[in-house]
């Protein structure tokens, strides 16, 4: 089985006469929050393997972003453009439902139909420094009680949200992929305690979902980056081992792979560590790397 998907992605990225092969073309994808980091990776990656990509998020001028981060809706479309898909901007918060459905509503007005959904929006990496202390690692009962919200509404509402609205159109359509960003703060204690909440409710939704959708041959799935070279990480790039990171566009190329994969019904329900993933599908990092993936034991 190993055999045939590393096959199928290798013809997936060339040929007839070496011309690339766009395995993707024609397919609808919604990445959410796909302004910078993961979500602009994932982008990447459905772009370059040819998809239209509906690109969403709240950063529409360079500058504006959270804590003043690069990256807008815009530029990734183009982005996306650029590498072959079609990239289209679409501005929306995701802890507002209404902008949620309007989005949804202006895909399917525009394409009939959503064959990919990626849910990378995500609030909860900032503010991790409050009044010049750095707060994110404090134990519970020293955490800013704020910190709850972002991870839950920018985060698994958000995700919750957009699916839902998503899976109407794919269980009409009897297909499609909704691929959830999580991470291993689900199973070890990482970072602090709304963090792991967060991402074990992620993972327990995915699960749900897809016992719920697996009769309409609709595919829901959590993914676990490894260390991602997101923007955001890169500001601290200084204190960090980098040797096995991974770049944004990694994880996109992960999950174009997976889009692809004529045996992915196999792995509804299913977390999967993005490296290892990749590793299955002979897959490389943009830099000719090919990052190890984390295990239970070896993540921090």
């Amino acid at each position: 089985r190993t055999e045939g998907r590393e096959g199928a992605a290798r013809r997936s990225r060339s040929g007839i006469a070496g011309e690339p092969v766009k395995p993707l073309e024609g397919k609808i994808a919604v990445v959410t929050g796909a302004s910078r980091g993961v979500g602009k990776g994932i982008a990447l990656g459905l772009g370059e393997a040819g998809a239209t990509v509906y690109v969403t998020g709240r950063t529409t001028e360079e500058g504006h972003g959270p804590e003043k981060l690069p990256g807008t809706i815009h530029a990734t479309a183009e982005e996306v453009s650029a590498l072959g898909g079609k990239g289209i901007a679409l501005r929306c918060d995701h802890c507002n439902d209404e902008e949620t459905k309007a989005i949804f509503q202006q895909v399917i007005a525009e394409t009939g139909r959503i064959n990919i959904l990626a849910n990378a929006a995500w609030g909860g990496y900032e503010g991790m420094i409050e009044n010049g202390e750095f707060t994110w690692t404090q134990p519970f009962w020293k955490q800013p009680l704020w910190r709850w919200d972002p991870m839950f509404d920018a985060g698994v509402r958000a995700c919750f949200v957009a699916s839902a609205i998503a899976a109407r159109t794919m269980v009409a359509q009897k297909s499609g992929l909704i691929v959830n960003v999580s991470f291993w703060a689900s199973q070890k204690h990482i970072g602090n305690v709304a963090y792991g909440a967060a991402k074990a409710a992620t993972d327990k939704m995915t699960r749900d979902m897809a016992e719920e959708l697996r009769a309409y041959n609709v595919v829901v799935v959590s993914l676990y980056p490894g260390l991602v070279r997101t923007e955001g990480v890169m500001r601290f790039a200084q204190f960090l081992d980098l040797s096995n990171s991974e770049s944004p566009w990694f994880i996109g190329r992960t999950v174009a792979a997976l889009a692809g994969d004529p045996e992915i019904v196999q792995r509804t329900g299913q977390v999967l560590v993005a490296a290892q993933l990749a590793a299955g599908y002979g897959l490389a990092d943009t830099d000719g790397k090919r990052p190890k993936p984390l295990t239970l034991d070896s993540v921090r």
